[in-house]
């Protein structure tokens, strides 16, 4: 049997680490969409209204062109000035093209989230972006 080579067993550890690391949108030349949306409740602090508005946001995933939802609270991290975490609730999709954003934003589901939840927030944000 030949000798233990711990360089190959290291190089297909490190090979098979970075693979799993590697997101799979990476493989993929193609831009993806970031939609980013924050809401500032009109009655801030109150817990029905952020849930309410938490529970429209959940029930958008159910629009097929949404590759990933993440629907978060601000986090109390440090306090610095570059930090604005005024916000109430925010949202974060991914999208594959610029079209599949404005078919969500056409969407009845988006139609319907916005008529049961629209009265709950006094200000709203959204910061678009592709990746490059």
């Amino acid at each position: 049997m030949p000798p233990f080579d711990r360089r190959v067993l290291l190089s297909s550890g490190l090979a098979a680490g970075a693979a799993l690391a590697t997101p799979a949108s990476a493989a993929s030349d193609a831009p993806v969409l970031f939609h980013q949306v924050f809401f500032w409740l009109k009655t801030p602090g109150a817990k029905a209204d952020r849930d309410q508005l938490i529970a429209g946001l959940k029930a958008l995933k159910g629009i097929e062109v949404i590759q990933q939802l993440h629907v978060g609270v601000p986090a109390s991290t440090e306090k610095r000035d570059v930090v604005d975490n005024s916000y109430d609730v925010s949202e974060l999709m991914v999208f594959k093209s610029v079209e599949d954003q404005k078919r969500y934003q056409d969407h009845p589901l988006h139609q319907k989230f916005v008529a049961d939840c629209g009265h709950l927030w006094s200000k709203v944000v959204v910061y678009d972006s592709l990746s490059v």
